[in-house]
């Protein structure tokens, strides 16, 4: 086992934690097609925040944009993004590009290890025909492949790849057996094997799901508690004394792993003949809150007497989670496109957003702290550590009347009572 070669396909938020904790213990070989992204880890520099320029320096990886170098490898981790197309279907190109590129590059004795998110049975009837046709050999015989689903939290410092149980499979038992020791060589906190590799990937693709239903039970139940005139926190507070009482929070469900995975599960249950209703239900309530709330905005600001289409509404926090600057499927936008269908202005910040990338990606413009007009409403989107330290003032002082005002803050941070004058909190 500890002659395996290792390389990590996709230097993300899941494939750079990887290849730098194998890392410190083999020589590894990290492969990503962003060139930019290749120089910034060759001098030591992860813009997404989740690896310390320390962990780089004492890591042994070789970063490189050139998939020849994967030939030196045997033991080849994908990692790459699976999100879904414009009609909420899985887009699987990421990962049949990289199974090409693998392919081209694989070797005799060989094993292909899938990390990302999948419905049950992509590794097998999707990834291993691609693998065999671009590399001649044939699988089961030449190579063989296994998946290890990726349970990195993103801005989660304390959960991370090498205490959380990893869980392994392979297509036979003397393949589960290898990955379960290579992985178990760098992971801290073991390893799980289990039955097949469907058996893995269903498991990942339900950790979201989970979650993504309780979400949107306690987002529904802040729907009905609005009706009732009841603040929603202060429910969940009181239910939270129960030992057994889930603490979930209502809010915005985005990124490129709770609001994406359902549906991959939903799919192939249509595929099979199952139409999945809880699970939709779910996706239905946590895509249209965006809508809810600028529709309970517009409200309030027409119960103050100003003109709606005459508003300028300030955003905080544009990326899909707090102190974390990836704005994949952010449904902060939502809101912002929502705004400008009733004729409101906006003007987004965020101090940890990529501007340029939220521009080419969205459309938006994030203006800096300073340059921030007085505005009419100030929305706390996303509550990052650095906003938060401006103190509750900055959020005050941002409104056209210091001291009169909208501010709306979807995640539920702000203290009740925190506000003096005639200033309006709401708290989803």
């Amino acid at each position: 086992m500890t002659n395996r070669r290792i390389s990590v396909i996709g230097l993300g938020y899941v494939g750079l934690p990887v290849a730098v904790a194998f890392g410190e213990k083999f020589k590894v070989i990290g492969f990503d097609v962003n060139k930019l992204r290749i120089e910034e880890l060759q001098n030591n520099i992860d813009r997404t925040g989740e690896v310390t320029k320390e962990d780089l320096i004492n890591s042994s990886v070789y970063y490189t944009p050139d998939s020849e170098e994967l030939k030196k490898a045997d033991f080849h981790i994908v990692a790459v993004p699976t999100p879904i197309d414009k009609t909420k279907k899985p887009d699987l190109t990421p990962l049949t590009k990289a199974s090409e590129t693998v392919a081209a590059s694989l070797t005799k004795g060989s094993i292909v290890v899938y990390e990302s998110t999948v419905y049950p049975g992509t590794t097998e009837e999707v990834c291993v025909p691609i693998l065999e046709k671009g590399s001649g050999l044939i699988c089961g015989k030449d190579f063989t492949v296994g998946y290890s689903p990726e349970r990195i939290n993103p801005g989660d410092h304390e959960h991370r790849f090498k205490n959380i149980v990893k869980v392994v499979s392979g297509q036979d038992e003397k393949t589960t057996k290898i990955v379960a020791e290579v992985y178990g060589a760098v992971v801290e906190a073991g390893v799980y094997p289990v039955a097949n590799i469907k058996v893995a990937e269903a498991a990942k693709v339900i950790e979201n799901t989970q979650r993504d239903l309780n979400i949107a039970l306690i987002n529904e139940l802040s729907l009905i508690f609005e009706k009732l005139g009841i603040d929603t926190v202060d429910v969940l507070e009181a239910a939270g004394t129960k030992w057994n009482f889930l603490p979930f929070r209502p809010g915005l469900v985005g990124g490129h792993c709770i609001g994406v995975d359902p549906y991959y599960l939903t799919h192939k249950a249509e595929q099979v003949g199952y139409h999945a209703k809880v699970i939709l239900s779910g996706r239905e309530i946590n895509d249209s809150m965006p809508i809810h709330i600028v529709k309970r905005l517009v409200k309030e600001i027409q119960n103050s007497g100003k003109e709606v289409k005459d508003s300028l509404i300030t955003v905080l926090g544009i990326t899909f989670k707090e102190d974390v600057p990836d704005i994949r499927n952010t449904k902060v936008v939502d809101i912002i496109h929502e705004l400008s269908e009733h004729g409101i202005k906006t003007q987004a910040f965020d101090p940890i957003a990529d501007p340029a990338e939220t521009l080419r990606e969205y459309g938006i413009s994030l203006i800096e702290k300073e340059a921030l007009k007085k505005s009419d409403a100030v929305i706390l989107a996303v509550p990052h550590k650095e906003i938060i330290n401006y103190g509750w003032n900055f959020l005050s002082q941002s409104l056209r009347e210091n001291g009169a005002g909208i501010i709306y803050d979807i995640k539920s941070v702000i203290p009740k009572n925190s506000f003096r004058g005639e200033i309006k909190l709401i708290r989803l």
